[in-house]
């Protein structure tokens, strides 16, 4: 057996970023941006009243001062002359400020007239102005790689950027295997089960950026499993669940090497996920996962999600930990990393008393992995322990 951080980075081995592809920005939402991008115009391109209400000379903002009325600027349509002293603009929010106006008196401000408004209140120390650039100029760099956010696709848009460089979605071929399996929906018999894993991984996956494929269930058998691997061709990443541990039926890793897969490892020091492989089939990584549902999710979180990153050009990094506090004591851990199923409140993380990794009851319970270390000693209520988010 391996450690988690030796197959990890086994794993990081295997993969490399993939090529980019360029896609209008409003596809680009939660894709990740693989080169910089400049703005190409300040913002605000002008300076820009933030309030509705008169543009005037600063040295008119006096109380009981009565000014002219000489024409109005609005959001798209500015007013193309000059305001002198002893003048006013009428102006709404996003307007360009007109020659000469240093500030803007507010509407609630002012009794007006359609020629005159005279101020009554000049309790305002804000001029009411943005000045042009202000939010950022031409030539501000968003650096990449980083993931599009809706924040970041509304700072590009008003960038005046209208296509981004992107890296291409991992294909990921998701095949599990099993006599006993059946679809959600199908009649399971007296002995089957259904397929709950690759639902719950491929929901995992596509939510930080892959596409996934989800091939037909393989039956415990050498033509049936030969024939889902090679449906598995053209991907960047083949996902098998099930099959890889050591029993009789246990199939997965001598088809593939069969097929030409070079192993790179099998087994790993945690709980749950043990019976874990990877290795290289043609261009495509290769990770066989356990068949029990906790494990295979957990493995999801702890190996393939990094992956995934590491494949979208984000580095190869494990997923980032969090620290908190225990909210009970914990026994003595064993030789394995132990990633167990816990709960996140209020500062304090609470670990499951049930652990067995069949229960995808306590699995949807859970906010976060706790992280027992190998052989980390008793621990007693209020230490600090390392946690993964879910």
């Amino acid at each position: 057996m391996i450690s988690v951080e030796e197959a990890l980075n086994t794993l990081f081995a295997l993969v490399n970023p993939l090529e980019v592809e360029i896609v209008p920005l409003r596809e680009a939402a939660g894709r990740v941006l693989a080169h910089p991008v400049t703005a190409q115009r300040d913002q605000p391109p002008f300076p820009a009243s933030s309030m509705d209400g008169y543009a005037i000379s600063d040295s008119d903002y006096v109380t009981g001062r009565t000014l002219q009325v000489i024409g109005e600027a609005t959001a798209g349509t500015r007013f193309e002359g000059t305001v002198d002293q002893g003048q006013a603009v009428r102006i709404f929010t996003g307007a360009p400020v007109p020659e000469g106006a240093t500030w803007v008196v507010v509407q609630e401000d002012v009794d007006a007239t359609k020629d005159q408004i005279t101020i009554r209140e000049t309790s305002e120390s804000n001029p009411y102005i943005r000045p042009a650039g202000t939010d950022f100029k031409t030539g501000k760099t968003l650096e990449a790689p980083q993931i599009l956010t809706p924040q970041l696709i509304a700072l590009l848009a008003s960038m005046n950027i209208s296509k981004v460089s992107v890296t291409r979605h991992p294909d990921v071929a998701l095949i599990s295997t099993g006599t006993e399996l059946v679809m959600p929906g199908e009649s399971p018999g007296p002995d089957q089960i259904i397929a709950s894993n690759t639902f719950g991984l491929k929901a995992m996956l596509e939510a930080i950026g892959a596409r996934v494929r989800v091939l037909p269930i393989a039956h415990d058998t050498i033509p049936a499993l030969t024939t889902a691997i090679k449906l598995a061709k053209g991907s960047d990443l083949i996902i098998t669940i099930g099959g890889a541990s050591v029993g009789d039926h246990d199939l997965v890793g001598d088809v593939a090497e069969t097929l030409g897969m070079e192993r790179a490892f099998y087994k790993v020091a945690m709980r749950p996920g043990k019976p874990l492989m990877a290795g290289k089939l043609g261009n495509a990584a290769m990770i066989g996962l356990p068949g029990n549902p906790v494990s295979a999710m957990v493995c999801g979180v702890v190996f393939v999600q990094p992956v995934i990153r590491a494949m979208l050009g984000l580095g190869k990094t494990p997923l980032p930990h969090a620290k908190a506090r225990i909210a009970q004591d914990l026994p003595e851990n064993g030789p394995r990393a132990h990633y167990m199923r816990a709960r996140i409140e209020d500062g304090q993380v609470t670990a499951f008393e049930r652990q067995d990794s069949a229960l995808l009851t306590v699995l949807a319970q859970a906010n976060a992995l706790l992280l027992r270390p190998p052989h980390d000693p008793a621990l007693q209520t209020g230490a600090e322990v390392a946690f993964v988010p879910l």
